[in-house]
């Protein structure tokens, strides 16, 4: 059995998605998901299960809300504004008369695009600048971590300010600013990681063996070091979902009446003393979603630095 195989399967073990290897024996085919595994681990951790399922509910209502409502959320019926939570309307209705549970259901799908813009754009750009600067090393390791020290300098939030403000307003501006704001995260963890799997064992036999380094890089170092990578993703998956929606409350995402979940919570603001549920539903969704996803992100750490 080869060496290559025996590494990228236990990186896969790692992170709970293959069995690990035993020396000697038969890996199966590359890249085997372990289904039962993964239930037995879910239902071990009932909060985690629990966090798993309310991430796939905001997935699905992002992309198919007319699973689970088919009312629409610009149109109102003037006469039933600012009804409460009820049968009729769960989240109750906003000063229009509209729906605020369809509001924030087909909000999810701006939100989420957003969020997974801007995690995609950090994840390429950080992991990018963190693997040159950790597999080249040298002066180009120097030049790429100031440039990374400089961007951890300023606090993400005010970056972020400044960037969608340079950039004009909009969804996917709002995305791409909270995306630069988190590269130097995933720069230096993605560093970290590529230089711990720079030195070990495995690798220098590698390069000693003549393999190019291409081929050092893919087999090797990209499978080991991308483990805290990725769980850095996830849990920077709730801190930009925080970000987004702190800036469309600011007013820098899409126009109304478009809604947008940081658009809710400000357009409910100005009616706190009559229509709380403005303000809070749509505030108990954000949370809900990013305590789930933190939570997903733990238990990934968790089980990857259980299996190193």
């Amino acid at each position: 059995m080869s060496r290559d195989l025996v590494d990228d399967t236990a990186a896969d073990a790692a992170l709970g998605f293959a069995r690990p290897v035993e020396p000697g024996s038969d890996p199966g085919p590359a890249h085997r998901v372990d289904v039962r595994r993964i239930l037995r681990f879910l239902v071990r951790r009932p909060g985690l299960l629990l966090s798993v399922l309310l991430v796939v509910l905001v997935v699905l209502a992002s992309f198919w809300p007319g699973l689970f409502t088919s009312r629409d959320p610009l149109t109102g019926v003037p006469s039933q504004n600012f009804r409460g939570p009820s049968g009729a309307h769960w989240f109750g209705t906003d000063e229009l008369g509209r729906d605020v549970f369809s509001r924030v259901v087909h909000g999810a799908q701006l939100s989420l695009k957003a969020t997974l813009i801007a995690v995609a754009v950090a994840f390429v750009v950080g992991s990018l600048i963190g693997l040159v600067a950790g597999f080249v090393g040298r002066w180009v390791d120097d030049v790429l971590m100031r440039f990374v020290d400089v961007l951890l300098s300023i606090p993400a939030l005010f970056l972020s300010l400044a960037l969608v403000t340079a950039l004009g307003y909009g969804t996917v501006k709002v995305a791409v600013a909270v995306g630069i704001a988190s590269v130097a995260s995933f720069a230096r963890v993605t560093r970290a990681e590529v230089l711990r799997v720079r030195q070990a064992v495995f690798v220098e036999a590698s390069r000693a063996c003549g393999t190019r380094w291409y081929a050092v890089l893919g087999r090797h170092v990209l499978p080991n070091a991308a483990g805290p990578v990725i769980v850095l993703a996830t849990l920077d998956f709730g801190s930009a979902i925080l970000a987004v929606s702190a800036l469309s409350f600011l007013g820098y995402g899409a126009p109304p009446p478009a809604p947008e979940w940081g658009t809710l919570i400000s357009d409910g603001r100005n009616y706190l003393a009559n229509a709380w549920w403005l303000t809070a539903l749509p505030g108990l969704a954000i949370a809900a979603t990013v305590l789930a996803t933190n939570r997903i992100a733990r238990a990934l750490d968790g089980e990857w630095s259980r299996q190193r």
